[in-house]
Formats: structure tokens, sequence, C-alpha cells
């Protein structure tokens, strides 16, 4: 099949397609006339590569699967190569899924402490003599029927 053809059935383009080739993950076969020739072990190979990227592996690190399966494997992911990105990926993940953990905690930590810092305002601004409201905001804030507008612009008249 010509190189149109497996971007059409693969998902892609021939640019991506002509990328590939580039950077040794897709052969470079040409016909008689000169033009790209791709067969089905191709059309699998470029589909490796779609799932592995769409999974959040880099271009390069789709490289073991490819050759696992241009070695013959039946499965991309059948070879030591192949196993030790797997491994290498979920380390990767673990580590921004640590870091993400971390990041809520502390922005859970942030508002459990405003909304404290809120019920007190709202406490002391119902006792007589309570503290001013801060601004027009934290008044419509401490209002039980008004709603903080979603965005508020401020105009600096100093």
């Amino acid at each position: 099949m010509r190189i149109g053809e497996l971007a059409e059935r693969a998902g892609t383009t021939p640019r991506t397609l002509r990328y590939y080739e580039s950077r040794g993950l897709l052969p470079a076969r040409r016909g008689s006339n000169g033009y790209r020739a791709y067969d089905e072990s191709d059309l699998r190979l470029v589909e490796q590569i779609k799932v592995l990227q769409d999974f959040g592996f880099g271009l390069e690190e789709t490289r073991p699967f490819v050759e696992c399966l241009r070695a013959g494997h039946p499965e991309g992911d059948s070879c030591p190569a192949s196993l030790a990105v797997y491994r290498r990926k979920l380390d990767e993940l673990d580590a921004l899924i640590g870091e993400l953990e971390s990041v809520r905690a502390k922005v859970r930590g942030q508002l459990e402490r405003a909304e404290e810092a809120r019920a007190r305002l709202a406490a002391e601004a119902e006792l007589p003599g309570g503290p001013e409201p801060l601004c027009e905001l934290a008044e419509a804030a401490l209002s039980a029927d008004a709603a903080v507008p979603a965005h508020v612009t401020y105009e600096n008249k100093g």
C-alpha cells in the first residue's frame, strides 16, 4: 500500500509517517516506481506507536516496542526492552501521582484555612462592633444571599 492508504488506515497523516521513517521507526521501502511501499506489518508498527503515544509515551520510548514487532514477535511488548520501558513509565507515573497528591494536600489545606478564616469573619461581623468588611467582596461573601462574582476587575484610580 502507498503512504496515503497507510495513513488513512492508521488514522494519521502522511507527514507523520514520513517523520516516523526519518526517525527509523518505519521502514523506508520503495517500489519500482519510486513510491513508498508499506504492508500490514507496517500498519501494525504505526498502530503500536499511536497506542503508546496515547498512553503518554514519547516517540523514542516506542522504539523497543517497534523493534520487538520488527523482530517478528506477535506483540511489541513481549521483549525485555519493552518491559523495561513499561517499568520506567510506571515509575515516572508514580512520581507524578506523588507530586499531584502533595499539591492536592496543600490546596486542601489552603481551602480549609480560608474557610475557617471566612467563618471567623462571619461570626465577628454578626457581633456588635464587629470588624468592618475588608472590601466589597468580603462584604458580599459574608452576606448569606449574595453571590460573589466569578470574575471581578479592579480599576486602579491611584
